[in-house]
């Protein structure tokens, strides 16, 4: 798998940051934080970003489905050092859209997560209502010129 773009590793790439602890528990045999731990704060900022963007999608009937994640480890991650996870709308489909995150430690990038994510009602997949279109295109990914 190819490493992602360098672009992607810059805090200024994202609109919105979250701040996570890490925890004893979440050390490996090696010292360093695992790859699983590693998932659930990405798990925890893409939740917080879904509330940043407005209305849960259950006050309409909808849920929300993750369909893919697609997780790079750049550098390794440490306790107890807190991860800043900076997320952003890295693109919006009919239906679905991908959250593009990127988490940081002492200000480096140690890891990126892209998930994408379907939304669905009592009769199957929904297209994407305007009120949250709009505020997933305000939360633009900001590739450089």
């Amino acid at each position: 798998m190819a490493k992602p773009d360098s672009w992607r590793f810059s805090p200024d790439a994202y609109n919105f940051v979250t701040s996570i602890d890490t925890r004893f528990q979440d050390i490996d045999t090696m010292g360093h934080i695992n790859n699983v731990a590693i998932s659930g704060i990405f798990e925890t900022a893409r939740i917080r970003f879904h509330h940043h963007l407005g209305r849960h999608p259950q006050e309409q009937g909808v849920r929300w489905l993750v369909a893919a994640v697609s997780l790079s480890f750049i550098e390794e991650a440490h306790f107890p050092y807190p991860f800043d996870v900076h997320c952003a709308i890295g693109h919006i489909g009919r239906t679905s859209w991908t959250i593009s995150s990127a988490g940081f430690q002492k200000g480096v990038c140690v890891a990126t997560c892209d998930t994408t994510v379907v939304t669905h009602g009592p009769e199957g997949r929904r297209v994407i209502d305007g009120t949250l279109r709009e505020a997933m295109e305000r939360n633009f990914l900001r590739q450089p010129d």
